[in-house]
């Protein structure tokens, strides 16, 4: 659906990542999803890690909106059983008339052994059977009951009762296709996306490399969205702006995952910087992160962002407009840059 906003027009649909929250709330985020509705934007997004949740901000921002869609970017699914994601799904939904974005993910094995206390194993099947119950719930044509590996519905394993019985949701969704988008980097979870789900949420996408991803999301329906978290920087510094993206990437590169597996590492490599990944891991936990970032060829920085003068990001925006990619999910937390991002941004 195409947005405007006084006298603009985005043919890439242009959301706000609020993210989570670090040791306070984040100051000011309810003004600011307001301020990009007022504007035209789309959606607005909000994350959970160890901290925040994901769905009580959305709910806070949905009581002062009406017309921007509400997503969870993500709500990691080890978070909560596919039951209670659906219940807090389809009643933001009904809170907000109708504007939910149920975005999914598996996080990674620290957080979903270390904080959640969840295996990790199976990711991908694991998801699959998650989105299947959530579906089933929404759809509310028969009382719930699934058969699979990781969510047995009724529970019969060790310590039941053996008094499980099938439920059918009391309340009746207002939407039964609520939107669901999922998280992913590795190309089964993204073919899973395709096949499954009503959009994807990549973590780093190239609009000049659209080959490493083609064939997860080539069985994509008609209408799927991808919404990418795009980093925009206008300056006249190239360098200096590519210089904060470097250091975000040497951190998730190579402090968040484990040595042996990091699927942030492997997502660089499968871009075509398979010895520069391997760099910047072994640069950042030697902790010389001042390396790690050095080791980040420029070029990847710069292909997954838009980074320079005014004119040149318009210019790299066209490579992006024939890509796959449907929006934006931009960070800021300054009105001002909101409304600039928009400005530079319409067609």
């Amino acid at each position: 659906m195409e947005r405007r906003a006084e006298g603009r027009r985005f043919d890439l649909k242009l959301g706000l990542q609020l993210g989570y929250w670090g040791a306070a709330p984040t100051e000011g985020f309810v003004e600011l999803a307001v301020e990009a509705e007022r504007l035209g934007y789309d959606a607005v997004f909000t994350a959970e890690t160890w901290g925040s949740d994901v769905f009580t901000p959305l709910a806070w921002i949905g009581a002062r909106t009406s017309r921007i869609r509400l997503g969870t970017g993500i709500a990691q699914i080890s978070a909560r059983t596919p039951a209670s994601t659906a219940m807090h799904a389809l009643t933001l939904d009904h809170l907000s008339g109708g504007r939910v974005i149920l975005g999914l993910g598996v996080s990674g094995p620290q957080v979903v052994e270390g904080w959640y206390g969840q295996p990790f194993a199976k990711p991908v099947a694991r998801s699959r059977e998650y989105i299947g119950i959530i579906k089933k719930i929404l759809s509310r044509e028969e009382p719930l009951t699934n058969s699979g590996e990781h969510y047995p519905l009724p529970y019969e394993g060790e310590g039941a009762w053996g008094l499980g019985k099938p439920l059918r949701a009391i309340t009746h969704p207002l939407r039964r296709d609520l939107p669901i988008f999922l998280g992913a980097e590795g190309p089964k979870n993204v073919a899973l996306s395709a096949e499954l789900c009503d959009g994807w949420l990549p973590l780093y996408y190239s609009p000049f490399r659209q080959e490493v991803y083609a064939d997860a999301i080539s069985a994509r329906r008609p209408g799927f969205e991808i919404y990418y978290g795009m980093t925009v920087t206008i300056t006249d510094d190239l360098e200096a702006g590519l210089a904060p993206i470097k250091q975000h990437l040497a951190f998730y590169v190579g402090g968040m995952g484990a040595r042996k597996r990091n699927f942030h590492r492997e997502l660089m490599a499968r871009m075509g910087w398979e010895a520069e990944s391997y760099e910047v891991q072994e640069r950042f936990l030697a902790r010389d992160r001042a390396g790690a970032a050095a080791a980040i060829p420029d070029e990847f920085a710069d292909e997954i962002s838009l980074v320079g003068p005014k004119e040149r990001i318009r210019d790299r925006l066209q490579a992006w407009r024939e890509s796959p990619v449907t929006g934006f999910l931009l960070s800021t937390r300054d009105q001002t840059e909101l409304r600039e991002l928009a400005e530079i941004l319409a067609d």
